[in-house]
């Protein structure tokens, strides 16, 4: 009896709670309720930690490297399709990078600007690949919490951002992120052609400092609003939400610079006197 009253005061708490959502969005892919991404993520924890390692177990890995050409220079396409849609829906036109709020009216710029969010949020899922791909090669050391929490936690999250402000200021981490992207899959894109194009790729031990400088980035741009006194933007709440992203995304990444380079644990063995030698990634 005491679970189906806090059953039905939950289902009470979340229609009153949704009321807040924005329309224009409702009949978008997967907007409808959080309940089908929930599924979605937990699935997908549940195979790169434990269903897809145990059948991989006794199997030789997958060679996938055209698959994987594909799939990374794909998504280099996508992450600068958003760049480019972030900059002319706000980030390159109107917007001031200070106390920008949501637009939530049906003009031209403001629902280009919710269906970039969506695309962003979209492309969460698509980047779920990235740990199956190292599940079925066999990669499973790359399966580390710092990469399973950022790939579960980012779409989850992002679902009520869109649902709720897509838009203003608490989208410029995703424009930031879209561009780091564009840098990041191009890495692995050359990486996954071969040995011929290792030479390029010797800025790998940079993508780390990228990854921080983002962070901060974003941390210092979201910042601002707390000393503004005069800032109405609708959702504070996403904000404080994106702050805490910044900082514990920084601290798990200096843990890993720290790991990796300066106490040498997670060295790469590929790079010896200032050359690649490894032909994976």
């Amino acid at each position: 009896m005491a679970f189906k009253e806090l059953t039905s005061r939950a289902v009470l708490l979340y229609d009153e709670w949704i009321k807040d959502a924005d329309p224009r969005v409702e009949d978008w892919p997967l907007m409808s309720s959080p309940i089908p991404q929930t599924i979605i993520i937990v699935a997908y924890i549940y195979f790169v930690t434990s269903l897809g390692p145990r059948l991989m177990e006794n199997r030789k890995p997958f060679h996938l490297t055209q698959l994987m050409a594909l799939y990374n220079f794909t998504m280099v396409a996508f992450s600068l399709y958003m760049v480019y849609e972030f900059l002319v829906a706000g980030w390159g036109t109107s917007y001031s990078y200070r106390c920008d709020v949501v637009d939530y009216s049906r003009s031209p710029l403001a629902v280009r600007m919710a269906w970039t969010c969506w695309l962003y949020y979209f492309s969460k899922f698509i980047e779920l690949l990235d740990t199956i791909f190292f599940v079925l090669r066999k990669k499973n050391s790359q399966i580390t919490f710092l990469h399973v929490y950022h790939h579960s936690i980012m779409p989850w999250t992002w679902w009520f951002g869109v649902k709720f402000a897509a838009g203003g200021l608490g989208t410029f981490h995703a424009l930031v992120n879209s561009i780091v992207h564009v840098i990041m899959y191009s890495y692995y894109g050359l990486s996954a052609m071969g040995p011929v194009y290792q030479k390029y790729l010797w800025w790998k031990k940079y993508m780390t400092s990228i990854q921080l400088t983002q962070f901060l980035m974003v941390t210092f741009h979201i910042g601002q609003f707390f000393f503004m006194n005069d800032c109405h933007y609708q959702f504070p709440i996403f904000l404080y939400v994106i702050v805490s992203y910044g900082l514990i995304f920084l601290v798990l990444f200096l843990n890993f610079w720290f790991h990796a380079y300066t106490k040498g644990k997670r060295l790469p063995k590929n790079i010896q006197n200032g050359e690649i030698k490894n032909k994976s990634h």
